[in-house]
């Protein structure tokens, strides 16, 4: 009986372990593939976060260094202008009805002195010409106006300072493109030329290197062009509150002549 019993139990491993050993390895294969698969994924994704990069590389390089370092200059001095305008502009703007309240109770309560010291202790191009307009009040309301006006168009004029620059570089870019457009196929058909037949591989290069130049030049004036117009909003939003504040001064200063 022991002995019928020891040969059912071998029977049994010896049926059972070929399965399980088929079904480990399947498991360890199964779980090989995921991992593979996971690291290609993984690579696939990291080779998609760089790509944009590496091709944005690629590209400039095959346009040449000569006219794609021009194109990128272009871009890194116009950017570097409209940031340090966006800047400017911003901590130039006030809220100018609270200054002009603030005046106005100064010069009520205080006089002239203490609506000058008002707009001392104020930043901006409006408190400035408050302080102009503020300073002259002794001469006549006439030399107190004229103050205003003289005084607020140079601070327009330190408001448009380097925008000039930056309508340069707009205009610039895409025109370096186009000359290194113009320079690529010249030397595409010069190429030909040379060969005396007129075969696809010597051409396309010529053509692809102009055709980036052109794309580069395109890109960076677009990109210029967004804070041009950014920054020429700002400007014309923070003259319009000047002169809607030289009015309301010059309609304190006479109420309180009056």
């Amino acid at each position: 009986m022991k002995r019928l019993f020891s040969i059912f139990a071998i029977t049994c491993l010896m049926a059972f372990a070929p399965v399980n050993a088929y079904t480990n390895a399947n498991t360890i294969s199964f779980e090989n593939t995921v991992i593979s698969v996971a690291q290609e994924d993984g690579a696939d994704d990291a080779a998609e976060s760089l790509g944009f990069h590496q091709e944005l590389k690629k590209r400039f390089i095959e346009g040449g260094p000569g006219f794609m370092g021009i194109v990128l200059l272009c871009l890194i001095l116009g950017l570097a202008i409209a940031i340090e305008r966006i800047i400017f502009l911003n901590l130039s703007t006030t809220n100018s009805k609270k200054l002009v309240q603030e005046v106005e109770d100064a010069l009520s309560s205080g006089g002239v002195e203490a609506a000058k010291e008002v707009c001392r202790n104020t930043k901006g191009p409006v408190a400035s010409i408050f302080y102009q307009g503020l300073d002259r009040t002794d001469e006549g309301l006439d030399q107190a106006e004229k103050a205003v006006v003289a005084y607020g168009g140079v601070q327009m004029g330190q408001l448009e300072k380097n925008v000039s620059w930056i309508s340069l570089f707009i205009a610039l870019a895409p025109m370096l493109g186009f000359m290194g457009t113009v320079i690529g196929m010249i030397t595409a058909f010069d190429k030909i030329e040379a060969a005396g037949d007129m075969q696809p591989s010597l051409v396309a290069g010529g053509i692809k290197v102009a055709l980036l130049t052109t794309v580069f030049g395109l890109i960076v004036a677009i990109i210029l062009q967004i804070f041009y117009n950014y920054i020429i909003a700002k400007i014309d939003a923070i003259v319009n509150d000047m002169e809607d504040a030289s009015i309301s001064l010059m309609d304190i200063l006479v109420r309180n002549k009056q």
